[in-house]
């Protein structure tokens, strides 16, 4: 296989001379996942992720197989604030109707997953409904393969429809086989996924109460641990030997991150333990709120207040820059991978805008704005093999969308992507083409600065045209949807109004965090000294 190598222009590496960067060809291969429900974003069709397997050749001639994912699905979190509306369990999580033996068996919990892992996508659908989907895009073909986006709760997902009677099903241990990670297992679903039965006792310590979510690389349990009666939260890694691999560099990065900040002022999760289970990397951390992106969601989309944003902001860029100082580059920042250490929260009447008699509306607002910053799994030390596409798309840097290489701006362009999705309640960029996706930066942030321009059409000739002007809409390819969808987009001054001083300042903050070069754009050290947080913002809806 014959790798082209692309170097960074030097004007890219100005302000961050240890660029690492590798592209190859890509040798795309579907892989299969289990049936998932919508997510929501803006579009009432249903959002699908993309993700495809790439073999890279690093500079030292290594071939290193990378998984690509367009939308890295996060676990579905359960809501222990709606708990007291149901029985003691969240909205999302509701307890298994038991048989009339009263328990949940695994081989019955196993034969029920694998036949919702054998029926089709059809029969899924009918038998687990999928919320109407919203605020998101579905993926356009930019990867082989898709998988949708969430996962149905647990009780859905291992114990769906119980018989009255429970057979009694035959338990064998496989015969050793050269990939352990390859041999039949009575606590998997075909896929690699634990099989999660509430009760289970993992590593004799750790007592499962309920499945908090489901993602492409394993599942998140809420657990008991024995020894000390503490609730904790349990990564199960699939049992694939790809996975594997890749969350033990999780572990190596959060066990850095623990042991630089013992004392966790910079708000990043900390791993307590991990060990391996029945051939499951297990991650085991402190048990927190749902993400933020959930309750954007569960709140109707509903901006944050203007306060809440600033502290926020303050946290992220803490964090990010903790990361930075270790030469760590997260990759993936989301509102799925910032998590709230409390869901407290209370309900205000906000007045219907529209219309003249508009009714009042309801609006939750956090008690507690303190988050965590989570997921680690595609972290990337600065001198380390630099994957060619990272980041989900919604937050993707043009320079990674480019070809251009990538290094710690990556990280602040998709904090102002999150900045502004917290003002307004809903994705910055909804789309899933690139050319598209260029389109419609042009149209937030202006266009294209010469030099970025004209290092672009260099690496991406297709997406360019004479002059080194953006390629967009071309004639014959450019759909008619597409081009509504771009003109559309609103500039950031049109987003965020100038209509006081801290608007001003946080436009100012976000418009630097965006730019195009990365060269010029804010590092998260130096966004943490902006005016913008010398501003003394009151409380308000």
């Amino acid at each position: 296989m014959q790798t082209a190598v692309q170097h960074l222009p030097a004007h890219l590496v100005h302000q961050y001379p240890r660029q690492s960067l590798s592209s190859a060809n890509r040798n795309a291969n579907g892989l299969p996942t289990p049936p998932v429900a919508s997510r929501k974003r803006k579009r009432a069709h249903q959002y699908t992720v993309s993700y495809s397997e790439v073999h890279e050749v690093d500079s030292q001639g290594r071939l290193r197989e990378v998984i690509v994912i367009e939308d890295t699905p996060p676990p579905p979190t359960a809501s222990p604030a709606t708990t007291t509306h149901t029985n003691g369990y969240s909205a999302s999580y509701q307890p298994p109707a038991l048989s009339a033996s009263g328990r949940v068996t695994r081989a019955r919990a196993a034969a029920e997953a694998q036949a919702m892992s054998s029926s089709s996508s059809s029969t899924a659908a009918a038998v687990l409904p999928a919320p109407a989907a919203k605020k998101r895009k579905r993926e356009n073909g930019d990867d082989a393969g898709t998988i949708t986006r969430r996962a149905p709760p647990t009780s859905q997902l291992a114990v769906a429809q119980p018989v009255a009677t429970a057979p009694t099903w035959p338990v064998t241990v496989p015969a050793p086989i050269a990939d352990a990670s390859k041999a039949p297992n009575p606590c998997d679903d075909k896929e690699g996924h634990y099989i999660i039965v509430p009760d289970d006792i993992i590593y004799k310590r750790y007592r499962t109460v309920r499945l908090l979510g489901q993602g492409t690389f394993g599942k998140v349990v809420e657990a008991v641990d024995i020894e000390t009666g503490r609730r904790v939260a349990i990564k199960i890694i699939r049992a694939i030997q790809k996975y594997r691999d890749a969350s033990k560099i999780e572990v190596r990065v959060l066990q850095r991150l623990k042991e630089r900040d013992p004392l966790n002022r910079h708000k990043c999760i900390h791993l307590l333990h991990w060990f391996d289970h029945r051939n499951h990397i297990c991650l085991v951390s402190e048990l927190l709120g749902i993400c933020v992106y959930d309750f954007l969601k569960e709140n109707e989309f509903a901006p944050f207040p203007r306060h809440h944003i600033q502290s926020f902001a303050r946290q992220l860029l803490g964090s990010v820059a903790f990361l930075h100082d270790l030469h760590l580059i997260h990759t993936d920042l989301k509102p799925e991978n910032i998590l709230l250490v409390h869901n407290d929260y209370r309900v205000v009447q906000i007045p219907g805008t529209g219309k003249r008699n508009s009714q009042p509306r309801p609006k939750r607002l956090l008690e507690s704005t303190d988050i965590r910053l989570i997921d680690f799994g595609s972290a990337t030390f600065q001198e380390e093999y630099h994957s060619t596409v990272v980041s989900t798309r919604h937050y993707r840097a043009p320079e990674i969308i480019l070809g251009l290489g990538w290094s710690y701006p990556c990280d602040a362009f998709s904090l102002g992507c999150i900045l502004v999705e917290f003002y307004t309640g809903v994705a910055l960029f909804q789309t899933h083409d690139n050319l598209e996706h260029l389109a419609m930066m042009e149209m937030v942030m202006g266009k294209m600065p010469d030099r970025f321009a004209r290092a672009g059409a260099r690496s991406k000739p297709e997406f360019f045209k004479e002059g080194n002007k953006l390629d967009w809409p071309k004639p014959k390819s450019t759909t008619r949807q597409s081009k509504k969808e771009v003109r559309a987009t609103r500039s950031l001054q049109e987003i965020i109004p100038q209509t006081d001083p801290i608007n001003r300042q946080f436009l100012d903050l976000v418009r630097k965090l965006l730019a195009f070069d990365p060269a010029q754009r804010i590092t998260v050290k130096e966004a943490l000294q902006h005016p913008y947080f010398l501003q003394a913002i009151s409380a308000e809806y």
